[in-house]
């Protein structure tokens, strides 16, 4: 069986608060985009799953990964009692804020239950693999806080200029940097009865990361200046705390010519195009 993994991109994100168990509270705009990991996976004989990770980011993924945790949890819930023979090829850039680790978890959970996740099993799962679990289970949302999702059913369409340069960026850093909150939020949906003024809203918002990271890499500043000049970029922003940055444009010519002028202009960076899937 093979299965797509689909990356996400914060369209917007407000650091809130930070709470006692030292998680930080965030509210975020979101939506998958179809570049994505292939995932086939096979029901094996065997008394051991065996998970291979081959394409250009395989190297990057750790030995303890999500996959191999979801796994052990659905076994020990008792989800489970086949072993699986599961290659991923990744394709989504490992540490870039595109959720690639936690998509593979989220769609691998959704293809064995075969049935809808009860809210109450999601929060078993999300303790072992992450936050960002959430947000795999609603194609475009926004994230009201870090256990609800307030679901765009009146989904928009975009196109994006994706790159990664030659930098890692520490998630726990960024984070642990964090000194200024932003005031929550109530997001108004009617927004999205425009694609312009859906734009508009996003434009006035910011990834409350984005300056933590230029402080400390101050490179990426320049980039995403470059990608926001370029003709039809609605906006350049980075999604999460790093390292992918991305322009969101309405038209998919442009896009695409933005993406082959900026491969030119950083030739050894990693180059990719998008849409909201």
């Amino acid at each position: 069986m093979n299965i797509k993994s689909y990356s996400k991109i914060n369209l917007a994100l407000k650091v809130n608060s930070k709470s006692k168990n030292s998680l930080h509270e965030i509210q975020s705009i979101y939506c998958w985009i179809n570049l994505s990991d292939k995932i086939t996976i096979n029901k094996i004989k065997n008394n051991k799953d065996s998970i291979r990770f081959k394409g250009p980011f395989a190297k990057l993924v750790n030995k303890e990964n999500s996959v191999l945790n979801l796994l052990k949890k659905m076994r020990e819930l008792k989800l489970i009692s086949n072993y699986y023979s599961i290659t991923i090829t990744k394709n989504i850039p490992v540490f870039g804020g595109l959720g690639g680790g936690t998509s593979n978890a989220a769609f691998i959970l959704k293809y064995l239950l075969k049935k809808k996740m009860s809210h109450n099993l999601l929060r078993k799962f999300i303790n072992i693999i992450g936050s960002d679990l959430i947000l795999f289970f609603k194609k475009q949302g926004f994230l009201k806080n870090l256990k609800t999702i307030v679901e765009l059913k009146e989904r928009q369409k975009f196109y994006f200029v994706l790159t990664q340069p030659k930098i890692k960026c520490s998630s726990k850093e960024i984070y642990s940097s964090v000194n200024k909150f932003t005031k929550k939020e109530k997001f108004n949906k009617n927004i999205l009865k425009s694609k312009d003024k859906f734009l508009e809203y996003l434009v006035k918002n910011r990834n409350d990361l984005q300056l933590i990271v230029e402080r400390k890499y101050p490179f990426f500043k320049k980039l995403l200046t470059d990608i926001a000049n370029e003709k039809g970029c609605s906006f350049s922003r980075m999604t999460g705390s790093g390292s992918v940055c991305y322009g969101l444009f309405k038209d998919q010519i442009d896009a695409k010519k933005a993406l082959n002028k900026l491969k030119k202009k950083y030739p050894k960076f990693w180059f990719s195009f998008a849409k909201t899937v």
